[in-house]
């Protein structure tokens, strides 16, 4: 299940077991169904401040809203891609 914050805030969502969900403006988070089963979660669900979505309901075709961890093509890393050297010059 997928739980998305419609707030122009960002969000901490208390979880079961203690835990938070710190949940940006517009960003969506993947939850359990215990989860929204939880009153404080339950509660930010009926103020519209969250809205909850099935994985299956709608297909993600490239677009999303979750981080994607690739590199810019033209980011640097410091180096030619040589070795380092060590040990004895």
């Amino acid at each position: 299940m997928d739980i998305t914050n419609k707030t122009p805030k960002p969000l901490s969502v208390p979880l079961p077991g203690g835990r938070t969900l710190f949940l940006g403006p517009g960003k969506t988070a993947q939850v359990t169904a215990k989860t929204l089963e939880h009153p404080p979660v339950a509660a930010l669900i009926e103020a519209g401040d969250l809205t909850m979505a099935s994985r299956d309901s709608k297909p993600r075709a490239g677009g999303g809203g979750g981080s994607k961890a690739l590199p810019h093509p033209g980011s640097r890393h410091g180096g030619t891609g040589a070795m380092r050297q060590s040990g004895d010059r």
